[in-house]
């Protein structure tokens, strides 16, 4: 298994952060790695989301975990290898929510495959959750 987990802190409300992970169909708006995204939902488990980053081939997500509000995971599968991302808002008091997004590659050659293919796929999250915590904060 390979694992990668990148936090934020924030006084963006915790609400208006889950808008924005919910609103799937929008969000090209705030994470600069996306060139168009085919959502086919409603947001729950279960859902599919075509996701294509700038130049590439799309990638297909499916919603694995969702608990309204709190928390989403989305998984990819290539082969033999699951890419599960975890998308998770921790109150933290005093206005603040620390948003969390944790990705663990599995499955046939993860310890090998994930250390080469985890950290180009996780290396824009800094910059993505920064523009998605402003987004939020604007209202």
């Amino acid at each position: 298994m390979w694992t990668y987990q990148h936090t934020i802190e924030t006084v963006a409300a915790p609400e208006a952060i889950w808008r924005l992970w919910a609103d799937v169909d929008g969000w090209g708006e705030w994470n600069a790695e996306i060139e168009k995204i085919d959502f086919r939902g409603p947001f729950a488990v279960g859902a599919s989301i075509a996701m294509t980053p700038p130049g590439e081939d799309p990638i297909e997500l499916t919603v694995v975990e969702l608990g309204e509000g709190e928390h989403f995971t989305d998984e990819a599968r290539f082969g033999g290898l699951v890419l599960r991302t975890t998308h998770r808002l921790v109150p933290l008091g005093d206005g603040r929510t620390e948003v969390v997004y944790r990705m663990e590659i599995t499955g046939e050659g993860a310890d090998q495959v994930g250390p080469e293919i985890g950290p180009g796929i996780t290396a824009d999250w800094p910059e993505t959750m920064a523009a998605l915590v402003a987004h939020a904060a604007r209202g």
